[in-house]
């Protein structure tokens, strides 16, 4: 396995670290727009922990091509991230097979904030039909980064899936494999009275089946629901029903999905 941080312009590598089952690159230096995180010489169909920067945390992924480009965030795509990740003049990037235990565990499959906006070879995956007004604090994949703050809207740690007053906005948390799953926890945002919360969504599987749930107007605590799907990999979240309130903006804060890998 390989880590590399690539110039953008140059295309010319500024760090790099090379390992077998544990790669650590520890570097000098500063990133600067354009720059990527370039992870190769992986297995595909494998699992993997990946930390690009102590302040995004680690993350357990399913990684389906050999090699995965890690775009370093900046300027507006950054306003969803810490702000002082990939800030300064020393940096710590890794990555590791996942052990196991890990892949056999049960736990929240959705959560990575690994997840890219664009990225569809790394799983868990989020997406959407729609983000308000295109920025990152409204991006579908702030649904499964790991921070869970509700209480206000925008730049971190107040990133969430914005669905721009849009009636038909559907999310979708693609698995990348067959997971059996048991409870589903919904944290909507509560930046009361600038939002409004959703009394209705339906849960559409990849079986084919699916069940709609109520929700009330909660703050911190997430609505949470005991639904038990087998081998689905993927489930989406649609026809929201907003409350009978002044506000047209309803948001998700966080979606966790607990359960294990189908046949673990």
């Amino acid at each position: 396995m390989k880590i590399a941080v690539v110039d953008d312009w140059s295309k010319s590598e500024k760090a790099s670290a090379q390992g077998e089952k544990y790669v650590r690159l520890a570097w000098d230096g500063e990133y600067r727009k354009g720059d990527s995180i370039v992870f190769s010489e992986l297995t595909k169909d494998a699992y993997y922990v990946v930390n690009v920067d102590p302040c995004v945390g680690e993350a357990l992924v399913l990684v389906k091509d050999s090699t995965i480009t890690y775009v370093v965030p900046f300027y507006e795509k950054k306003t969803s991230y810490n702000p002082i990740a990939f800030v300064g003049n020393r940096h710590y990037v890794s990555i590791r097979e996942a052990t196991d235990y890990e892949i056999s565990s049960y736990r929240n499959l959705a959560k990575n904030p690994f997840d890219q906006h664009e990225e569809s070879s790394v799983y868990p995956h989020a997406y959407a039909n729609v983000e308000t007004r295109g920025e990152a604090v409204f991006a579908a994949r702030n649904a499964i980064d790991g921070v869970v703050a509700t209480r206000s809207h925008g730049e971190w740690p107040y990133e969430s899936w914005g669905i721009n007053r849009q009636d038909d906005a559907e999310i979708t948390i693609d698995f990348g494999r067959e997971v059996d799953i048991d409870e589903i926890r919904l944290y909507t945002r509560a930046d009361f009275p600038h939002d409004n919360w959703w009394v209705k969504g339906t849960f559409k599987f990849s079986d084919g089946s699916s069940e709609t749930v109520s929700m009330d107007k909660h703050v911190d605590d997430p609505h949470i629901f005991k639904i038990k799907k087998n081998a689905i990999t993927y489930l989406k979240l649609g026809d929201l029903i907003k409350a009978d309130d002044p506000s047209p903006f309803p948001a998700l804060t966080q979606i966790e999905v607990y359960g294990k890998n189908t046949n673990n």
